[in-house]
């Protein structure tokens, strides 16, 4: 019986360390006050203090301008969610991506910025939308403390797609998982970030059961993880009952 239960609390630990061993995805960092002294490029070649411009609401996206991947549409749905919110971008809040390549510039960020504001039918000012670059080391230490990871494998980088919302002073208020979203979801996503108000996401549960596929880009279901903590749980059933049921006998017997 013994070595039942080191079983148990062997895979048990062995099931922690691979939920809390993140290598692509995102590490919740709710409550979380950014970098906000690092300096970053615009795509005018202007540096900036990250906190001079956090003065609003802000939707925080980490991609990189020449991802064949999710960064494309991810963009494109931002785009698509400002022609769609009842509310003014650059006055109620405004959208910051971050590449996550340092070897892109400013030039090519403001490329990209042309292309994504043509998509929006609303009148845009350079602060609705930054495009901003930077060196690895301030890149890094943004993307760590947003809960951000991902890696490089040859010239492409692997990583999720998601929106970080931001309140006025920095701090992290709620994360918004995938590449496609409901107007609502973001609005009130917006609207917790004015109010500094944190809201929980299913972050943790999404790590738990779910592992992100490099190959598809996305998270999928991971079948040996969840049923592991099946068995595990059957298990200490069993042991429950079978101890209950003992316990009754040697009553019954005293």
């Amino acid at each position: 019986m013994k070595k039942f239960f080191l079983f148990i609390i062997l895979a048990g630990t062995f099931l922690k360390a691979d939920v809390n061993e993140i290598k692509v995805g995102i590490d919740e960092k709710l409550g979380r006050t950014l970098p906000l002294q690092s300096v970053l490029v615009t795509e005018n070649g202007e540096y900036v203090k990250l906190g001079t411009i956090l003065n609003k609401p802000t939707i925080l996206l980490f991609v990189y301008y020449e991802c064949p991947g999710l960064c494309t549409p991810l963009m494109s749905e931002v785009a698509a969610k400002i022609n769609e919110l009842d509310m003014i971008p650059g006055k109620d809040y405004q959208v910051v991506s971050v590449s996550i390549d340092h070897e892109e510039d400013y030039k090519l960020a403001a490329k990209k910025k042309v292309n994504y504001m043509n998509l929006v039918k609303k009148p845009m000012t350079d602060s609705s939308w930054y495009f901003l670059t930077g060196d690895s080391v301030t890149v890094n230490s943004l993307a760590d403390a947003a809960g951000f990871k991902f890696i490089k494998e040859e010239d492409e980088f692997i990583h999720a797609g998601t929106l970080i919302m931001v309140s006025p002073k920095g701090v992290i208020t709620r994360y918004l998982l995938g590449t496609s979203f409901l107007p609502f979801d973001v609005k009130m996503g917006l609207l917790e970030a004015s109010e500094g108000r944190i809201t929980p996401t299913v972050a943790k549960m999404l790590k738990f059961c779910f592992s992100y596929d490099r190959e598809s880009k996305t998270y999928v279901l991971n079948v040996t993880r969840i049923a592991g903590t099946g068995i595990i749980f059957l298990a200490v059933v069993f042991v429950i009952i079978i101890s209950v049921k003992s316990k009754k006998r040697k009553d019954a017997i005293g």
